[in-house]
């Protein structure tokens, strides 16, 4: 364990204390404990305590009290402008939806207040004073690098279907096993996450294939991935049989996920990049071919996504990214300058990006010189960003108002004239340089008014 004492941030500390000064117990609960133990940097700290929400709202009163959830126990309190979720110890009653339970009943046994949460590394409750409380062996789980739901899995998966997906999504971030009998109420309870809103399975989603193992989760979990995602399905052991590559479809889809920077737009993209392989199939003496397989990716991308009801920024991003992502690269500083120019520098970064991932996931024959090949058009394209180079018509030194004064018609002959200059730029035949473009447009013109 990377730490046996955890030291809580003076706000948290000044929670505990007003709490346990009003005569009540208190006590740090659930995610900050865990990271807090493994070494990690929590992102939230949340408390608990025996008082009751209006005697939480007692305590604080001299602080900014939000009453989150009064109904369900929660209040959160604002001090030195860190906001810091109370909940009263509970148990909860029936959970009717698979999501949230239909009522709450407060009680004064933090012990029965961590039998409710979902798995033994979330149910671990810290005070400076105290110690650890830990009567679910949470800690030796997070020791042993496991995820084991508290008590029976099925009644937790039942009382909350998205503990489904937040158990796969543990165990990627953490790199971390999902025990027996877990693993195997997931498998047979995944029909509940049709319960679960398409955002919260998004947010999960998104998590779950940005960590680390998320390869070995996916691998091991397939068929829960095509529970919410069933346009995934038809890669599951579709052989390729192509030269150029080892795995499957679907396993090289994985491999490409786990060779992608991860960020939530470059995993999206790699993990739909190849969608369309199943549709696409043809094969001949040479082996499988999948013939525009982009475009029938992209199209079964965006019904995918619609489905997750995500947000429109990643959704036009990882589109472009799947669309693009079977462009041939010649190698040049050209080619990359038109990518550039067609769909702007960072785009063109993460297609790379996603290029690189995607010959990493390929036969280990070609892979290190198509890798290296990969790192090389990264480094160029580094290298144009770092001399600003130009590759967009607010890069290039003309503007509309300066062919005008040439005598060029405002409209679309004055964009039609900055993108032929824009060209000729990228092609290496002009340089980026007023006097250089003002007489080449001028040339132009000339040379349109004698033909």
């Amino acid at each position: 364990m990377a730490n046996l004492h955890i030291t809580p941030p003076a706000p948290v500390q000044t929670a505990l204390d007003t709490l346990c000064g009003a005569g009540f117990e208190a006590f740090i609960v659930g995610g900050c404990v865990r990271d807090a133990l493994r070494g990690a940097e929590p992102h939230d700290w949340d408390c608990t305590t025996n008082a009751k929400p209006e005697q939480i709202c007692g305590c604080f009163r001299d602080f900014h009290v939000i009453e989150t959830g009064l109904q369900h126990g929660t209040v959160t309190v604002v001090i030195d402008h860190m906001p810091i979720e109370i909940t009263t110890y509970r148990i909860d009653g029936v959970y009717a939806d698979h999501r949230r339970p239909d009522t709450v009943t407060f009680t004064d046994s933090l012990t029965e207040d961590l039998a409710r949460r979902d798995f033994t590394v979330n149910a671990m409750a810290y005070h400076p004073a105290r110690g650890l409380i830990d009567p679910y062996d949470g800690a030796s789980d997070l020791q042993s690098k496991i995820i084991r739901c508290v008590g029976s899995p099925r009644d937790r998966f039942d009382e909350d279907g998205l503990r489904i997906l937040r158990a796969m999504r543990f165990a990627a971030v953490l790199d971390f096993a999902i025990v027996e009998d877990t693993a195997n109420a997931v498998h047979a309870q995944k029909t509940l996450l049709h319960h679960i809103s398409a955002e919260r399975i998004d947010t999960e989603l998104t998590k779950l294939l940005c960590g680390i193992g998320a390869e070995r989760v996916l691998t091991d979990f397939a068929d829960v991935l095509f529970t919410v995602l069933p346009e995934l399905a038809p890669m599951y052991g579709f052989d390729q049989r192509n030269p150029h590559h080892d795995y499957d479809v679907y396993i090289h889809t994985l491999k490409t996920v786990a060779a992608c920077p991860p960020e939530p737009v470059l995993r999206w993209a790699a993990l739909l990049h190849d969608s369309g392989k199943p549709h696409t199939f043809t094969q001949d003496e040479r082996g499988g071919h999948f013939y525009g397989h982009a475009a029938i990716s992209k199209e079964i991308a965006a019904r995918a996504l619609k489905s997750m009801k995500c947000d429109r920024k990643r959704f036009d991003r990882v589109l472009l990214l799947v669309d693009q992502h079977d462009t041939v690269m010649n190698g040049t500083e050209k080619q990359l300058k038109r990518i550039v120019r067609r769909i702007g520098m960072d785009a063109a970064e993460q297609l790379l990006y996603l290029h690189k991932a995607d010959v990493t996931a390929q036969a280990a024959c070609h892979r290190a010189e198509r890798v290296a090949e990969s790192d090389r058009l990264l480094q160029m394209l580094a290298d144009l960003r770092e001399a600003d180079a130009c590759m967009s018509l607010k890069q290039l030194a003309v503007s509309g108002g300066d062919l005008m004064a040439l005598g060029i018609p405002q409209g679309r002959a004055v964009g039609e004239m900055l993108n032929r200059l824009l060209e000729a730029v990228i092609d290496g035949t002009l340089p980026n340089d007023r006097d250089a473009l003002c007489n080449a447009a001028s040339q132009y013109l000339h040379n349109e008014k004698d033909g």
